[in-house]
């Protein structure tokens, strides 16, 4: 079963306060939303995935306010994969809000960002960021860094 949200009010009532979310994506892109979605289908790893298109999104995900209110928060991600660039709120708010509430600085942060900015990578990692990945251009090699992210968090590394 795929959980996909999107922009579309009606697929966020869709018993989101009972799913289990394994992978919250917050990616503006739609291309590179679908290129991340196809590479973790790939592998079967796209079972639970929640895509928002922006960091006040995300932030009202995680903490059950705004369009998601009453969601339960006690349903966390087992991983964010995290843009940086992004309208609204961007990636690094995204991050600093996460790390700095009690709820939700455990939950692993994965930035995928096309940003290769060394003041961007520094920032994030003092912030909590977990890994920090530069998008490759190509799709083979994004699918397969997708791929690698997915069975990492989702099915090597224990919480």
């Amino acid at each position: 079963m795929l959980l996909f949200i999107s922009v579309y009010p009606y697929l966020k009532k869709r018993s989101m306060n009972h799913e289990e979310v394994e992978i919250l994506l917050v990616e503006d892109n739609l291309n590179d939303a679908e290129l991340t979605i196809r590479a973790l289908r790939k592998n079967k790893l796209n079972n639970h995935l929640v895509h928002l298109n922006d960091g006040a999104q995300a932030l009202d995900f995680l903490f059950g306010e705004g369009e998601f209110y009453g969601r339960n928060i006690q349903n966390k991600p087992r991983v964010v994969l995290l843009d940086l660039k992004m309208p609204k709120i961007d990636g690094i708010e995204v991050l600093t809000k996460m790390k700095a509430h009690e709820q939700t600085k455990g939950i692993p942060v994965v930035i995928l960002t096309s940003s290769k900015e060394h003041p961007d990578v520094e920032k994030c990692y003092q912030l909590g960021a977990n890994s920090y990945i530069v998008k490759p251009v190509d799709f083979d090699n994004f699918a397969r860094a997708v791929s690698e992210i997915g069975l990492y968090w989702l099915l090597l590394n224990h919480l």
